[in-house]
């Protein structure tokens, strides 16, 4: 029996995300996951556990993980969710 899991591509570095910035156009970078900046310990914890504190409605319902985009050129940041893969 072979058991799938599912994680997100982004984090893992299997794939590359460029986004356009919604306020200026210019490109977004990725930041990593949005959760690991609520505290210093965030970053540590399992993604399910912080998903039910996010305060996002049904966040821990979804295959997603959360990433934050940052602008190269005026620096807003965004919000973005990636779907997970299942590997």
């Amino acid at each position: 029996m072979v058991t799938r899991m599912k994680a997100c591509a982004l984090c893992n570095g299997i794939v590359e995300y460029k986004g356009l910035c919604p306020k200026c156009g210019d490109s977004t970078l990725d930041q990593g996951r949005y959760y690991d900046y609520y505290d210093e310990y965030s970053a540590y914890m399992d993604i399910i556990h912080v998903q039910l504190a996010d305060g996002i409605p049904n966040s821990s319902c979804t295959d997603t993980c959360l990433h934050l985009f940052t602008c190269i050129r005026c620096g807003e940041e965004e919000g973005k969710s990636i779907n997970l893969t299942e590997f």
